[in-house]
């Protein structure tokens, strides 16, 4: 990719977008239509576009944002089938490619989260190094409408980001948080009026990128060690996302969703 080229090779490629700005690489989600949900072409082509990026030795810093004033949906739920509890594991663990790039890779990633960061695209979101948000974004767990649990390393990374108590309102009570709360507990790290988050994301990715950054990845590393590794954290999630996937309760939940009525889980 050269400067100021967006990438859009064949039509897989358009589901995101990679443009270089001098030695910052944009990267869009790019299925407005859909809220940028976590479709499998979509997650595939993410990672590719981060993995490029990363390896990429004129790239120093990253943004992603997601197209058409959202950030990020979540997983697309029509894909997720209950009682496949193998392929279902094998896809969280596909999924979970993407939060490995994010904080194990040696880029520093800013996100710019407008709209909804919901599901697993609030895991996306929390899986970045720096949070830039609308003040009207909001971020909400959603996983428990449908009877999962939080993926994309979000249990790891939420903790780590604004603590335990706000992490178990999320999960438990359903609470969510505003970009303006967000940047007050730690989730977000920048708030700013709506329909600037791209622009100041950008501004700050580029003071990273004429910055140290070689020092800036090793720290990066080094703030990723924090007392239960990420792999050891993921391997276990993948265990208990997949056994969820086989629940009466997240087959009662996705019916529920597409019925659009609430859901009558039984814990079971």
């Amino acid at each position: 990719m050269t400067t100021t080229e967006t990438t859009t090779e064949g039509h897989a490629d358009d589901l995101v977008l990679a443009e270089r700005r001098g030695a910052v690489l944009l990267i869009t989600l790019n299925e407005p239509k859909r809220r940028n949900a976590l479709s499998l072409g979509l997650r595939e082509a993410l990672h590719d576009r981060l993995a490029e990026g990363m390896e990429d030795g004129a790239v120093r810093a990253i943004v992603l944002t997601g197209a058409g004033g959202t950030f990020c949906a979540g997983g697309d739920i029509s894909i997720m089938k209950p009682g496949a509890g193998i392929a279902s594991r094998d896809r969280v663990e596909r999924l979970q490619r993407i939060t490995r790039l994010l904080v194990g890779g040696p880029k520093v990633v800013v996100a710019a989260v407008e709209g909804h960061a919901a599901g697993a695209g609030l895991g996306l979101a929390a899986a970045c190094d720096i949070v830039v948000a609308a003040e009207t974004a909001q971020f909400v767990s959603a996983f428990g409408r449908i009877g999962l649990m939080p993926d994309m390393g979000a249990l790891w990374t939420l903790p780590w980001r604004m603590g335990p108590a706000p992490t178990r309102r999320m999960v438990f009570l359903g609470q969510a948080f505003s970009g303006a709360e967000a940047a007050g507990n730690g989730l977000a790290d920048i708030a700013c009026p709506a329909g600037a988050a791209l622009e100041v994301a950008l501004a700050r990715a580029q003071e990273i990128a004429d910055g140290p950054t070689r020092a800036f990845g090793l720290a990066k590393s080094m703030l990723a060690r924090h007392p239960a590794s990420l792999d050891t954290f993921l391997r276990a999630e993948a265990d208990g996302q997949g056994l969820l996937f086989t629940s009466d309760d997240f087959a009662e939940g996705q019916k529920a969703f597409f019925e659009k009525r609430a859901p009558a889980f039984k814990g079971a």
